[in-house]
């Protein structure tokens, strides 16, 4: 895989992978920014996010859920100082459907977080991630 960044203006700079979608990325106004664009440890965090609930998504599927709603909250506590590291990372699973079985929906998670997602395999060498799981019958 590559990917490159190329400044446009400012802190303002556009990231572009193999894939060839364009993601714009800016630092914040107090870093010097203009807010064109998404900060990078928010991707970091939104990558890892994504990386897990496609997992999850795909293995629900195959379990044959029926998922009528779906999406992966993150949220990630960083050091005060400098290099301002990720020290905690929570991922909320929530999954809304129909006849949901929460043993195929803990079991997907599972394992997703355990062998599938390599976002999660390399972030939890540098910082606990935990996981909460939420359940909405229709």
């Amino acid at each position: 895989m590559d990917a490159k960044v190329t400044l446009q203006n400012g802190m303002n700079f556009l990231g572009v992978p193999d894939s060839g979608y364009e993601v714009q990325l800016d630092a914040s106004e107090s870093q010097g920014g203009a807010g064109k664009g998404t900060r990078p440890m928010e991707l970091l965090a939104m990558g890892v996010a994504g990386c897990t609930a496609m997992d999850v998504i795909s293995i629900l599927r195959k379990k044959k859920q029926e998922v009528t709603y779906f999406e992966v909250k993150v949220h990630v506590d960083r050091s005060e100082q400098h290099p301002k590291v990720f020290t905690n990372m929570e991922l909320e699973y929530v999954v809304t459907g129909k006849n949901l079985n929460q043993k195929a929906v803990a079991r997907s998670v599972e394992l997703s977080e355990t062998k599938y997602c390599s976002g999660i395999a390399m972030l939890s060498k540098a910082v606990p991630i935990h996981s909460k799981i939420t359940v909405i019958q229709e």
